[in-house]
């Protein structure tokens, strides 16, 4: 197509340019008259809104302000009046007594308007019986407020406001009149010009129409465009105001809550309007100017568009080329034109357009890479990469990739996003660095996968890593080792020490673990203070015991903590647990799981140790967590009975008490004994729910003996140190004996001696609660644990109960009487009675006659009964066989 075709072709759509400017220019027009008609009632709303905002807060200040001067006066009043007019202000001023700091003065004026006293001397006796406000008060019996105009104060000789409030005497006669001089600025210090602008007013008025004080802008006034004329407070404020000082403002008034006056805030059209002025002057401005310019760039567009059609269309191919190398940015751009050899084969590039970023990655102005070759910069193999990626790109018309750029390129960076786009017999190539956004990449893998307290590998990254390993060591046939590691006693050092410790702490042994691995093992911090390690390549189990071995060792030196600057020495330790692959398992679930289950055997049977995994731990905690679940549900349906033991005199064999037993009636098992799940409860958390469930059904059984009219002896029941602990038992017992209603005499309370010793102040009170209630206190399975002498002698127990393994040696050794004789002079020495548990033989019980034991108690005397069985043995008399 020639020069001349082309023009004449397109000559219809040249001028279409004039007719575009004329819409373009109306648009414009219409566009901005819009935006000034939205901004000018935006602008008008917006300050409606303002003014009500104002007007409101300035009517709340004012009214907490008129409170403030009302509640004064008649302080002021009341002391005049009970005073008799004998009180002085200037002594009471001089004395501090009377303070009126933010008010002028203060004075009272008697019936005749003569000056009696007042905080201003009192130089010259200044009458104002023809005061308007003394007037007032003399003819009116007005318990009100009144505040005046501003006015020259005779006493003071300032610009003051008057604040008024009548003075009576006996029987309600006119007394005087106490007035107050207030500053007339003290009713405006509410806001500043910023809020109300240059010409905005600030007004206090009365509902009388009269102002009383103004303020326009920053300056006080006496008078002001309101003072010239009474303003009515019921004039509508949704329109704009205009003052006889010829300003129009945007008004809203706010009355005085419980106060004849209102707050009145104006805020000028002028001043609120400036920004649609100056929006005014500027879209007008940039109307003529942009009209001129639109028409100018029309007729300019129309003769271009002749002139340039032809070329345009030569240049066509070239800037759909430009467009789709360079859509992706500010990136480097190149145009390569391939170089062939007879065959057709392409065997080098030349630059023949580029970019100054383009050029830059190389290292060169734009104007001396022009021209350059692909050869210049390349060479050997690097060359034959690079120009196979580039027949490719010429192949296939488009190639995308991330480059890593190799050691001795020619490119300036680390990595680079190509894109190649075949433009007739050359390429169009964009280049973006994109060397900060891998760096990046690297770095959020490397904190996915790294816990950020330890810097060691964390579950994420053990989870992606041990597949593969478990892969490698199934290839070689070869063993690998999972080491599930959990501190022990990690939650003493955070509630003791702090979390700041605790965060020392894990980083020590994450550094002790690291220390001790060889350097092939992998060290986790799986998350809290449980730890794993990997060790691959494994020969035998021996070699993995003593890994274990030595992490056991090195975690029970002490731990240095640093606590408000000062170092200590902690042993925390640590329970291992090690699953073997393939032997204990063949994938990741497997393998944790069966390690995390030996952990938990090993922290079960003693801290500080580890286990290898076998079924049998499986087994054994599935039945102790089976187990656990089972008395949860004991506990939710109330599964449990009570068996009585009875107690009996030594001497008599008088049934002296009872001790109630619990029992589970467990639906498969059939009824359990407290021994086969006490220590489950205990360790579980359950023992508390439990020790409610034994008080209250104790008392219930209690007050159903009683109901039924037989004889009822004191029940003493079991309480567990975590119960203590839990500081609620005397809130328990208090609550159920009222609930069932029966005297505090007839339930007995046992504490094991290895109790006792934990947490001694917080059970020292528990015990001494309790027995205020008149409840007796028993010290139970007495030589069982850490027997405390002194702790004795400090708490006040009532009963001391024998263990069963002293009086299990009666009769068998000498050393065995011995014992108990020892036991048994020290309880009469602190004045405790004595009970022998399981007496389980005639001589056993001899032998406690012979000591004088008070009271005996096991199977030689009854097996534990239930609560059926019981008021038939109560009836009995002599319960020795």
């Amino acid at each position: 197509m020639t020069r001349g075709s082309y023009v004449r072709r397109n000559i219809r759509f040249m001028i279409l340019w004039p007719l575009a400017a004329v819409l373009l220019t109306l648009l414009l027009w219409g566009v901005m008259l819009s935006k000034l008609a939205s901004d000018k009632k935006q602008l008008e709303e917006n300050a409606l809104r303002k003014s009500a905002a104002i007007s409101k807060a300035y009517a709340q200040y004012l009214t907490r302000t008129v409170e403030q001067l009302d509640l004064l006066a008649r302080q002021i009043k009341f002391g005049w009046e009970k005073s008799n007019g004998s009180l002085s202000f200037e002594r009471m001023n001089l004395e501090g007594a009377l303070n009126v700091p933010r008010f002028g003065s203060a004075a009272i004026y008697d019936e005749n308007g003569i000056p009696v006293t007042g905080t201003i001397p009192l130089g010259k006796k200044v009458g104002v019986a023809d005061r308007e406000y003394f007037q007032f008060h003399k003819n009116f019996k007005s318990e009100s407020l009144r505040i005046g105009t501003p006015t020259i104060g005779r006493l003071s000789g300032k610009k003051i406001i008057q604040v008024t409030l009548r003075i009576e005497k006996d029987g309600g006669k006119f007394g005087g009149v106490l007035v107050m001089g207030v500053p007339p600025e003290f009713f405006t210090l509410f806001s500043d010009d910023q809020v109300l602008g240059e010409n905005g007013i600030l007004a206090f008025i009365g509902d009388d129409g009269i102002e009383r004080m103004s303020k326009v802008g920053n300056e006080q006034r006496d008078s002001s465009p309101l003072s010239a004329q009474k303003f009515d407070p019921n004039i509508d404020t949704r329109n704009v105001y205009l003052f006889p000082d010829g300003k129009t403002r945007f008004i809203s008034t706010h009355t005085l809550n419980g106060y004849p006056f209102f707050a009145l805030v104006g805020l000028d059209q002028q001043d609120v309007m400036q920004p649609y002025q100056r929006n005014l002057v500027m879209y007008r401005k940039i109307g003529i100017v942009g009209s001129i310019v639109i028409f100018l760039f029309a007729f300019i567009a129309m003769w271009m568009s002749m002139r340039l059609a032809w070329r345009n269309h030569q240049a066509k191919t070239i800037r759909e080329t430009y467009r789709l190398a360079t859509e992706g940015g500010n990136e480097g751009f190149y145009i390569l034109l391939s170089e062939q050899d007879k065959n057709g084969f392409i065997t080098d590039f030349m630059v023949v357009d580029c970019n100054e970023k383009g050029a830059s990655f190389f290292g060169l102005p734009k104007e001396k890479f022009l021209g350059a070759k692909v050869s210049d910069y390349y060479s050997g193999e690097y060359f034959e990469r690079v120009m196979n990626t580039y027949r490719l790109g010429m192949e296939n018309g488009f190639y995308e990739d991330d480059y890593r750029i190799p050691e001795g390129s020619p490119i300036k960076a680390e990595w680079v996003k190509r894109k190649f786009v075949r433009a007739d017999k050359g390429l169009a190539i964009t280049l973006r660095d994109i060397s900060e956004s891998k760096r990046y990449e690297r770095e959020m893998s490397r904190l996915a996968t790294e816990d950020a307290l330890t810097t060691l590998p964390n579950r994420h990254w053990l989870m992606n890593y041990l597949p593969a390993a478990l892969a490698t060591a199934q290839a070689n046939k070869s063993m690998l080792a999972v080491l599930f590691i959990d501190l022990d006693d990690f939650k003493n050092v955070n509630d003791t020490l702090g979390h700041s410790a605790g965060d020392q702490l894990l980083c020590a042994v994450a550094a002790r673990l690291k220390s001790v691995v060889r350097s092939t093992d992998k060290v986790i911090r799986l998350g809290g203070d449980e730890f794993t390690v990997v060790l691959e390549a494994i020969h035998n189990e021996e070699e993995v015991a003593h890994i274990a071995l030595t992490i056991n060792q090195v975690l029970h030196e002490p731990f240095e903590l640093t606590r408000d600057t000062t170092p200590k020495k902690n042993k925390v330790g640590g329970s291992i647990g090690i699953a073997l692959f393939p032997r204990d398992g063949h994938d990741v679930e497997t393998l944790l799981k069966n390690a995390d289950i030996a952990m938990y055997a090993a922290k079960i049977n003693r801290k500080g140790e580890f286990r290898f995994y076998d079924r049998m731990l499986y087994e054994n905690i599935k039945q102790r967590l089976d187990t656990e679940q089972d008395l949860a549900h004991a506990i939710r349906e109330d599964q449990f009975e009570l068996y009585f033991q009875p107690r009996v005199a030594t001497p008599t064999g008088t049934l002296t008490g009872m001790e109630a037993l619990i029992r589970w009636q467990h639906p498969t098992r059939g009824l359990l004994k407290a021994t086969d799940f006490i220590e489950l409860a205990e360790e579980s958390g359950m023992i508390n729910a439990i020790g409610e469930i034994v008080i209250d059904k104790v008392c219930a059984q209690i007050a159903v003996w009683l109901a039924q009219g037989i004889k009822t002896l004191p029940i003493s029941v079991n309480v567990s140190a975590h119960q203590f602990n839990d500081g609620k038992v005397k809130n328990l017992i208090a609550a159920c004996l009222s609930k069932h209603a029966i005297p505090a005499s007839l339930l007995e309370i046992e504490l094991t001696e290895s109790a006792m010793m934990q947490n001694t102040g917080d059970i020292f009170d528990e015990i001494s609660a309790i027995n205020k209630m008149g409840i007796t206190m028993y010290v139970d399975d007495f030589g069982s644990g850490y027997s405390s002498l002194s702790l004795l002698q400090r708490i006040d127990m009532d009963v001391l109960k024998v263990h069963q393994a002293f009086t299990a040696q009666l009769g068998v050794t000498k050393d065995g009487e011995i014992f108990f004789t020892a036991i048994f002079s020290m309880a009469k020495a602190l004045n405790m009675r004595v009970v022998a548990e399981g007496v389980e033989t005639a001589a056993q019980l001899q032998i406690l006659q012979t000591l004088a034991c008070d009271e005996v108690q096991g199977c030689y005397i009854s097996e534990a009964l239930p609560a059926a069985d019981v008021p038939a043995f109560i009836a009995k008399h002599h319960l020795f066989p």
